[in-house]
């Protein structure tokens, strides 16, 4: 009987488990999987700082319950974008930081603070002074905004890398940005309409449920 064009190849042998025949395609195919790796870990930092900036963002949204609403469904996604990606991190090799302050200092995007706020000390205490007591609307969004914006360019080069070399990252990847796209249309027209009093108009209607994340929540895989 002829030998099966794909039962085996010269880079894994046989119940080798040192190696894996979905990274070595990769690299056939001219992925840098350990590059790959690290901006994958610098993103799903990002993600993961993110959702926890925004919850404190959207707290102090008191009052603009619509905006607050929004917010939610964003942060909600963020977190869905960080367990989306973090199997993929392991399945090529990789692994996140041990230490979640490691993990936050890679995050590819800047911390998106509270307005006004000033910093940590030397020691890492929580420093709050000079922190406006009640942020505005406007500042708060604008915040929202540029993170939104810094997440469209990770997962944009992440596309770039992977399109047709690497499907599986590339189609995570893809719906991320789809809804990072999404986010920042929102932001820009509650930011337009809040501080300029200008329409810009995004299409944004109510997700099913908060964080519904219809590009990226893998339902049947990883977020029951």
């Amino acid at each position: 009987m002829a030998e099966k064009k794909h039962a085996s190849d010269a880079m894994v042998k046989r119940g080798d488990l040192s190696k894996r025949v979905g990274i070595e395609q990769l690299r056939m195919r001219g992925v840098k999987v350990e590059e790959l790796v690290e901006k994958l870990i610098d993103a799903a930092g990002a993600e993961f700082t993110t959702y926890y900036y925004y919850t404190i963002l959207r707290m102090n949204l008191a009052g603009s319950e619509d905006y607050k609403e929004i917010c939610e469904d964003a942060r909600l996604e963020d977190r869905a974008h960080f367990e989306l990606i973090t199997p993929r991190i392991y399945e090529l090799g990789g692994q996140l930081p041990a230490d979640i302050r490691a993990f936050a200092d890679r995050a590819g995007c800047p911390d998106a603070y509270l307005p006004g706020y000033s910093g940590v000390t030397k020691e890492g205490v929580d420093k709050v002074k000079g922190i406006q007591a009640a942020p505005k609307a406007a500042e708060i969004l604008e915040v929202l905004l540029e993170a939104e914006r810094c997440a469209i360019r990770t997962w944009s080069e992440v596309c770039d890398i992977t399109f047709g070399k690497d499907p599986r990252t590339y189609d995570m990847a893809s719906r991320i940005l789809q809804e990072e796209i999404e986010h920042e249309a929102w932001f820009i027209e509650l930011l337009s309409m809040e501080r300029d009093g200008v329409a810009r108009p995004s299409g944004h209607f109510r997700r099913g449920d908060p964080g519904d994340a219809p590009y990226s929540k893998n339902r049947g895989f990883y977020n029951p």
